[in-house]
């Protein structure tokens, strides 16, 4: 049996799918949809799950018909369920962990989601009351997820959300408010076209942009706590200061070379890569000084109708 690990000072709030069993493969359920290729009830292992806890299409998943895998974030939990609240047994080797097991996971990642909301959070706000209520949440939620299995199932996780949601809020209102814009908050925006919508500073909190349009769009201190942007198009548009957006979000999203993103996100492989322009080949170019090809102006436009591309 592997020694247990012990969470990274400050919290470990990045998978590590290495130092876990599988889980979100295991334990939530999933529909068959554009998302996911299969149905899957909660507890039981997809398919694509090997011996070793690994996906088994995991260089394929968007061809094999599981974006939804590829944006998944546990935010750590797996690793912090399979490595410290369970010690370091997993639930094959150990059966009767199963359960206990998939049910805990499902407490511990939206702990671990309000770990990385609250961290940023307080990375974003200057000193003061709020900043202390800040990092007191941040440090009774780390206290929680290093509780055993008892406490952390005892735990009604959904009514501790509710009761750090409003802080965290508060601390997207007090950095938006260097340039407050339109709250759309909750708003429904699916395949919305927002190119010539101004939404720096905009308020949107659990906006469902599924598929809208924000090519070229600025979203300086937009505040995107749990936007929906699933297959949004952000080609060439600037992220680099947009608030508590998270890796997932970006993974969920269109984009391009040209999308700017903060320094701490990854571009997704499986965005659009930039256009290679490619040189016409020497004996396409008119000769410097000698007779231009027929039907062209000197300089290499067709009289009468559009050059050739370059």
């Amino acid at each position: 049996m592997p020694e247990p690990s012990q969470p990274a000072p400050g919290g470990d709030l990045r998978a590590d799918c290495s130092r876990c069993f599988g889980l979100c493969c295991v334990a939530p359920a999933f529909s068959a949809s554009a998302d996911f290729a299969l149905d899957k009830p909660a507890g039981r292992p997809c398919p694509n799950l090997g011996a070793d806890f690994r996906c088994g299409i995991h260089r394929d998943l968007r061809a094999r018909g599981f974006p939804g895998c590829t944006v998944f974030d546990c935010f750590g939990a797996g690793q912090q369920v399979a490595q410290v609240t369970f010690g370091g047994r997993d639930w094959r080797a150990a059966p009767e962990t199963a359960t206990r097991m998939f049910d805990t996971f499902a407490v511990m990642r939206p702990l671990h989601e309000l770990l990385w909301y609250l961290t940023e959070a307080v990375a974003l706000t200057a000193p003061g009351p709020l900043r202390e209520e800040l990092a007191a949440a941040l440090t009774e939620t780390r206290r929680l997820t290093a509780g055993g299995p008892e406490e952390l199932l005892a735990l009604d996780v959904d009514a501790y959300r509710d009761r750090v949601n409003p802080l965290l809020s508060r601390a997207g209102e007090r950095a938006r408010a260097e340039r407050p814009g339109v709250d759309r908050r909750g708003a429904v925006l699916v395949a919305a076209d927002l190119r010539r919508v101004d939404l720096v500073g905009a308020n949107l909190r659990g906006a469902v942009l599924l598929g809208a349009d924000l090519r070229g769009a600025d979203l300086t201190l937009a505040d995107v706590t749990g936007a929906d942007l699933r297959g949004a198009d952000v080609r060439g548009a600037d992220l680099r200061r947009a608030l508590f957006l998270h890796q997932s979000q970006v993974d969920a999203a269109r984009g391009d070379h040209r999308t700017g993103l903060p320094p701490a996100l990854a571009r997704p492989a499986h965005w659009s890569p930039p256009i290679t322009v490619l040189p016409r080949p020497v004996a396409d170019r008119p000769r410097s000084g000698g007779r231009a090809e027929p039907g062209t102006r000197a300089g290499g436009g067709r009289a009468g109708r559009r050059g050739r591309p370059r």
